[in-house]
């Protein structure tokens, strides 16, 4: 089997978060958490970019099982500021910014909130060690 036949140079080009509430999940992402807002297609669908990725923020069709989410790691350069920022905007932040791992060239840090589902996000930001 051919490697390009597979995903292993694949990369990510969307994400689902899947969202009780339309409105109430488009101004969270755009405004708490300032995303890049691409469109919104009513009554199900809002699309938004973070870095290369695009984010679709979507509501279940009725009668469609719960989907079981997963995390998404947003990779920050400042990850205190940020935190800051989102906590004075109302993100509802769970910790604050703390060492999860140290490695010989890096500390990573994260931070992890919600959004108003409960749907888990994190900020993360590896931060060089100081020669």
């Amino acid at each position: 089997m051919s490697s390009n036949a597979d995903l292993s140079s694949a990369t990510v080009g969307q994400l689902l978060i899947p969202v009780s509430d339309l409105e109430r999940a488009t101004a969270y992402y755009r405004d708490t958490l300032g995303l890049q807002h691409l469109f919104t297609a009513p009554p199900q669908m809002s699309f938004f970019m973070a870095g290369n990725v695009r984010l679709l923020v979507g509501v279940r069709e009725d009668g469609a099982k719960d989907q079981r989410g997963s995390a998404i790691y947003f990779k920050v350069g400042d990850i205190q500021a940020t935190y800051e920022t989102l906590k004075a905007r109302g993100a509802l932040v769970k910790d604050a910014p703390h060492i999860a791992h140290k490695a010989p060239n890096y500390t990573l840090w994260l931070c992890e909130f919600a959004d108003p589902d409960g749907n888990t996000l994190l900020l993360m930001s590896e931060v060089p060690v100081a020669s």
